[in-house]
């Protein structure tokens, strides 16, 4: 089976389908197998009718109950993998609008009360400054094609939920993202001063792998964990969007492992007071 996260609509449509059709089949009704996998018979319900997505681990169960042999078994499995998968191509925001891919992150962000920003590349969006989010939004290959003020002034707004104490961020950034020197040394002295800022709230925790850290596995790409309900994978040309519980748990304990890897928040601090410094003294 050809893995297409961008067909993730439609694989879940399909899955919901065929394990309505193997039950039917079966002769079960969805009271007896929700009996058989220790669910709900509305959790079943729900499944057959695409209301809910079904985890791999809740597939599972249900091809257990149902005896299903190994090879559809596979299939089906291959199937949930991708139904809990999504991509969005960059292209696609822009076309739909910038602003609205920010209104969907300000909703993701209001959704969960735990999240932790992997930033190996960039510092994310709450910890940027204007100066700053202008030139990461006009790189020189194919650059934004859309209302960049616009979007800046919703960034901004989304950073009002950093005050927000009920919620807890966690951000983890590496040294090569905090000191890349993106914008002149100016703004990028500001920039180290505004996450220095931020690592002050009582309910944020930033942290940085500096250079000198030996860490035994390499920082692929920048990840955000929201709660226990999905991750999104940042790429070059989009975004993939995970929900099954596994890969959730799996990037949970990866952020984990690398968060090891960082000083404590006062050595933090004097880091970025350290590296900000240097840029105001560099020349312009």
């Amino acid at each position: 089976m050809t893995v297409d996260p961008g067909r993730a609509g439609e694989q879940r449509r399909n899955l919901a389908a065929a394990l309505k059709d193997l039950r039917r089949a079966s002769g079960l009704s969805g009271e007896r197998l929700a009996a058989r996998c220790s669910m709900s018979q509305s959790k079943i319900s729900r499944i057959e009718t695409g209301k809910i997505l079904p985890s791999v681990a809740d597939v599972q169960q249900v091809i257990n109950a149902l005896g299903v042999d190994d090879g559809l078994a596979r299939e089906l499995l291959d199937l949930a993998s991708v139904a809990n998968a999504e991509y969005e191509d960059v292209r696609a925001s822009v076309r739909r609008g910038l602003h609205l891919r920010q209104r969907e992150l300000a909703a993701l962000e209001n959704g969960a009360d735990h999240i932790r920003y992997f930033l190996p590349a960039m510092p994310s969006g709450l910890l940027q400054t204007p100066e700053y989010m202008r030139t990461a939004m006009s790189p020189p290959v194919d650059p934004v094609d859309g209302d960049v003020s616009q979007t800046i002034t919703l960034k901004i707004e989304r950073q009002a939920i950093l005050y927000d104490e009920s919620k807890r961020f966690d951000f983890l950034l590496t040294e090569s993202a905090v000191r890349w020197k993106l914008c002149a040394p100016s703004v990028m002295a500001v920039q180290l001063d505004r996450i220095a800022s931020v690592s002050r709230l009582p309910n944020v925790n930033v942290g940085i792998i500096p250079l000198s850290a030996q860490v035994a596995d390499v920082p692929f790409h920048t990840f955000t964990v929201y709660g226990t309900k999905l991750v999104t994978i940042e790429l070059f040309t989009g975004r993939v969007v995970l929900r099954d519980p596994k890969d959730i748990d799996h990037y949970g304990r990866l952020f984990d492992f690398f968060h090891a890897a960082s000083p404590s928040e006062g050595d933090v601090r004097a880091l970025l007071e350290q590296w900000s410094d240097d840029f105001r003294r560099s020349p312009h």
